[in-house]
């Protein structure tokens, strides 16, 4: 099956910065190399990276992606879909299979991808559901698993419990057996405690580390605080890792800074310092789309909203107003 569509409807940005640089509009639809799938888009989810690419903020993302304003024009990443072509060269997909995962210019009706980005969405799984999953719970998988390796019974304290990252790696650290404490506002507490965490630290309130209890495991999503702060409330041998901070650093790396300072001086103190640095897989989203098939992890979505609604959600985003999870619906029947 091949599309005989020219254009397409996508979200659009011709320079840096707010949603004010954002438009919805028809632009030529993408046509798949051999090694890749065509996929109609159902549904896809924002979540901080794209609003880093939006702004240009840190400035290191714009040697990346142009200088002045950026080179690809479609925004987003993660989507679910159904495939409508496949290249000569793919085995192990067939038009019509639902599948999620990660491409650029995602945010759009047809998008190509990898397929080894991509993964078959389970019968049970909703689009809305797969659409939030390959950039925030694959993040959130790999600081859990990965970085942190967080046991059963180890005491874990997740800051950002809140956001699209963060609400994952609470579900996931309960999952392995931990007692988690989540740090996040005061609204967004009992949505936490939903998630499986025993106890929530408000960080407006309660600032001090020296007041936080002793953790073997800090994972911070979100606080941007000087790790030699951070250490404070770990345990003598206790793991900090860092995913990420939008507020933490200089304009030129941001949370990048605090990510590379925590590699350079893990060899050099007495607890574990790692970071995180993404890396969209299949067998990742496989993992993903089994657990919330199988009822042990949430997608934890907040809001859906349809595409003429996506400034004003993405502008929530930005702003840290979303509990969990937000997505972009393509179809109408999807909205919720």
């Amino acid at each position: 099956m091949t599309t005989t569509t020219a254009t397409m409807t996508a979200i659009t940005q011709h320079a840096y910065g707010g949603t004010e640089v954002l438009a919805v509009g028809r632009v030529p639809a993408p046509t798949p190399k051999p090694d890749q799938v065509l996929v109609r888009v159902h549904a896809v989810s924002p979540d901080s990276g794209t609003v880093h690419l939006l702004t240009g903020d840190p400035y290191a993302v714009r040697l990346a992606l142009g200088l002045r304003r950026p080179r690809q024009t479609v925004i987003g990443l993660a989507f679910a879909g159904v495939i409508e072509q496949v290249g000569s060269e793919v085995t192990g997909l067939s038009v019509g299979d639902r599948v999620a995962g990660t491409a650029w210019a995602a945010f759009a009706e047809l998008v190509v991808a990898a397929p080894a980005k991509i993964a078959r969405i389970p019968d049970g799984v909703s689009m809305v559901d797969a659409a939030a999953l390959p950039v925030s719970a694959s993040t959130a998988l790999q600081a859990v698993r990965d970085s942190a390796r967080v046991q059963s019974g180890q005491r874990v304290l997740i800051i950002g419990a809140g956001g699209g990252v963060g609400s994952f790696m609470v579900q996931l650290a309960v999952a392995e057996g931990a007692r988690v404490t989540g740090m996040a506002s005061a609204g967004k507490a009992a949505f936490v405690r939903s998630l499986g965490a025993e106890q929530v630290i408000d960080y407006r309130t309660t600032p001090d580390p020296a007041d936080w209890g002793r953790f073997d495991v800090i994972i911070d999503a979100a606080d941007g605080r000087a790790l030699h702060v951070l250490r404070r409330a770990l345990t003598e041998r206790g793991t900090l890792v860092i995913v990420g901070a939008d507020k933490a650093g200089g304009r030129l790396l941001r949370g990048t800074d605090r990510q590379l300072r925590a590699v350079m001086l893990d060899p050099w103190v007495r607890h574990r310092l790692t970071a995180v640095m993404q890396r969209e897989n299949r067998a990742d989203l496989e993992t993903l789309l089994g657990m919330v098939d199988d009822g042990r992890l949430s997608s934890s979505i907040d809001e859906v909203a349809g595409i003429d609604g996506a400034m004003a959600l993405i502008d929530r985003l930005a702003a840290q107003q979303t509990r969990g999870k937000a997505v972009i619906a393509l179809l109408p029947e999807l909205l919720r």
